[in-house]
C-alpha cells in the first residue's frame, strides 16, 4: 500500500500513538470538560435562580425544565389485564398467549406486550431449572442407588 505522497512504505494502522506514548492516562478527564464542571458548579444557583424566575414569569421552555426537574415523565405505567398463573411451562405458554389476545384487543400497547412477555420468558427460565434441578437429583439418587 502506498500513501498520498506516492511513498510506497506500508502505512502503520491500528496504533495511533508511537510505543511507549500510551496517550492519556485512564480516568483524567478532557480539561474543557473540567473548565465546563467547574463553571457550573460555580454558578449553579444563579442559573436555577434565572430558569425558575424565567418560567414564573410564562418563559415555557424554562418551565418545562423545572417541571422535569420536579415531576418527571414516568417511564411505564402500571398495567391490569388478565392474566393466568405462570407455575408450570404451559402455564407460562397460557400467559403468553393471553398476552398476545390482549395486545390484539388493544389492552397493551405492543412495548408493554413485549415487557410482559420478557417477565414470562424468565418466569419460563426459573421453571425449567427448577424442573431441571429436581429431574438431576432423582436421577442421581437412582445412580447411588445402583452403586
Amino acid at each position: 500500500m502506498t500513501d498520498v505522497s506516492g511513498n510506497s512504505a506500508p502505512i502503520a494502522r491500528g496504533r495511533p500513538f508511537a510505543k511507549g506514548n500510551p496517550s492519556r492516562p485512564k480516568g483524567v478527564r478532557h480539561k474543557s470538560t473540567l473548565l465546563c464542571e467547574k463553571l457550573m458548579r460555580d454558578d449553579a444557583k444563579e442559573i436555577v435562580q434565572a430558569v425558575v424566575t424565567a418560567a414564573k414569569a410564562g418563559d415555557m421552555v424554562a418551565a418545562k425544565i423545572v417541571l422535569d426537574r420536579i415531576s418527571p415523565a414516568r417511564k411505564g405505567r402500571p398495567i391490569h389485564f388478565d392474566l393466568p398463573e405462570a407455575r408450570t411451562a404451559d402455564d407460562v405458554a397460557a400467559a403468553l398467549a393471553a398476552v398476545v389476545t390482549a395486545m390484539a384487543a388493544g389492552e397493551l400497547t405492543p412495548d408493554e406486550a413485549s415487557m410482559v412477555a420478557s417477565v414470562l420468558e424468565v418466569r419460563r427460565k426459573s421453571i425449567e431449572t427448577v424442573e431441571l434441578e429436581n429431574r438431576l437429583r432423582v436421577l442421581e439418587s437412582k445412580s447411588n442407588d445402583v452403586v
